[in-house]
């Protein structure tokens, strides 16, 4: 499957977390129209196009803007990922043939259960993409999910964490978008749902239950480059779409520390976003900051590489930020504290010094010792801990202790690839065992995988294999 097509069909919905007056109002939104809510959660943005034209910059005399705040705003963009949902897959069986698509000018096509949504073109044409738009309009429909005319937009475009956004870096983006990306007269194809899936109106309901105001304030007793790692985590880099379980409405269930459940993991597109909190087994907690920054920078860091829908985001967005952001990155990330603890690892223990010498001489009886040794030993080698800048380690892999399964399952039915990164080691294919396997032998490996190495996890049953491969249709 398409990286970019996978990446992408996650949605984005969003959740401040306050309590008290927020559960009035989510009642409020059920009662009024919890059907159409919970069907544009489920879709991804109809993006940053006008419903009724504005003034241009480009025009009325306005000069262009200084390229070091074009500059600025096309590395804002990257750290963004506003090209991951804005740009086409490829077509014509790239790659080996075929027009790579037009950057920015939308006709992603992102599968919902109610129908395909298309995210449009954000080039400044000012026939089909956002030329006309000034800078109120910009700032407005990042910021609040409404384009000119009061067109509301889909909250998969992530206008809650963008929110936080400061003043200088809207202006250096609009500055960007405006003068440093070129137009493509490219209409974006229409996005038909059914009643009442279609039904905007409801998005106002949801945006005033579930959308949090104001930009990102710097807390005073945290250092620089903390405050510069909450900013783009939780800003910018809306790590929280992915990263954040969700509630009934589809809602985020957090925006920043303040929320328990902030980062602790979300399901999306049957891909587990694992989390990023301290926890020692599924989480952060064993995974040094430099390895965390390393991991951002080409997918590798540890042991660990990066996989599903997290491999577009470093190839189109973390892989082209710098140093120091990187650090800070993970700095903030670091800082949180254990939450929703799932999984153990001990390497030390009896169990894990016996698995790793019962492997190595293959006296190995347990399910799924006999497939591991056949298909997975070879890359992933025998004590599990992978091979360096190759294949990644199962043991003590935070993904491998997570508490849903469905990524382990679904790259068992899929296979996968590690990113292309320009300063990162070669991309290493994963492959399908779809056909190799049953769902009882995956079931069988992946549970044997979980508790082996000093590895302790619940178990994967049948069932949960062939929920995830009906879900995927494979």
């Amino acid at each position: 499957m398409n990286a970019r097509q996978s990446a992408r069909r996650a949605t984005r919905g969003r959740f401040n977390g306050r309590p008290g007056s927020q559960r009035l109002r989510v009642v409020v939104v059920v009662a009024v129209g919890c059907a159409a809510v919970f069907a544009c959660m489920l879709g991804a943005s109809t993006a940053l196009r006008a419903a009724q034209p504005a003034v241009p910059l480009a025009g009325a005399g306005q000069a262009v803007p200084d390229q070091a705040l074009i500059a600025r705003g096309a590395y804002l963009a990257k750290a963004a990922d506003c090209a991951g949902c804005h740009t086409a897959a490829p077509t014509g069986g790239r790659p080996g043939g075929g027009a790579p698509p037009a950057p920015f000018a939308g006709g992603l096509g992102m599968a919902s259960p109610f129908g395909t949504i298309y995210t449009s073109n954000i080039t400044p044409d000012p026939v089909n993409g956002i030329g006309r738009y000034t800078y109120d309009d910009f700032a407005r429909a990042l910021r609040k999910g409404i384009a000119p005319g009061g067109k509301r937009l889909y909250p998969a475009m992530p206008f809650p964490s963008f929110a936080k956004i400061d003043d200088d870096d809207m202006r250096a983006l609009y500055a960007y978008f405006m003068h440093g990306v070129k137009p493509v007269a490219q209409p974006t194809p229409p996005t038909r749902l059914p009643f009442p899936f279609s039904q905007r109106w409801a998005l106002m309901l949801w945006d005033w239950a579930f959308v949090p105001n104001g930009q990102y304030v710097s807390q005073p007793g945290r250092d620089a480059q903390w405050n510069r790692g909450a900013y783009l985590v939780q800003s910018l880099g809306h790590c929280g779409a992915c990263h954040t379980p969700r509630g009934p409405a589809y809602e985020e269930r957090g925006y920043d520390g303040d929320a328990h459940l902030y980062l602790t993991g979300g399901t999306n597109d049957h891909w587990f976003a694992p989390n990023l909190t301290g926890d020692p087994g599924s989480g952060l907690g064993r995974v040094p900051s430099q390895d965390l920054a390393a991991f951002l920078r080409s997918g590798h860091g540890g042991g660990l590489i990066t996989f599903g829908s997290m491999v577009q985001v470093v190839e189109d967005s973390t892989q082209y930020l710098n140093d120091n952001d990187l650090d800070a990155i993970a700095a903030y990330l670091k800082s949180l504290p254990p939450r929703e603890p799932a999984g153990l690892y001990d390497s030390h223990s009896r169990a894990a010094r016996q698995t790793v010498q019962a492997l190595h001489t293959g006296d190995v009886e347990r399910p799924g010792a006999g497939v591991f040794q056949s298909y997975c030993a070879r890359c992933h080698q025998s004590n599990g801990l992978g091979v360096a800048q190759k294949y990644p380690r199962l043991a003590g892999n935070p993904a491998v202790l997570a508490p849903q399964t469905t990524s382990l399952v679904r790259l068992l039915v899929e296979g996968g690839a590690s990113p292309h990164t320009e300063n990162g080691p070669p991309s290493r294919k994963m492959p399908s065992f779809a056909d190799r396997l049953s769902s009882e032998e995956m079931a069988q490996v992946l549970t044997f995988i979980r508790n082996t190495w000093g590895n302790s996890a619940l178990p994967v049953t049948t069932r949960d294999v062939t929920s995830v491969r009906s879900a995927i249709h494979k």
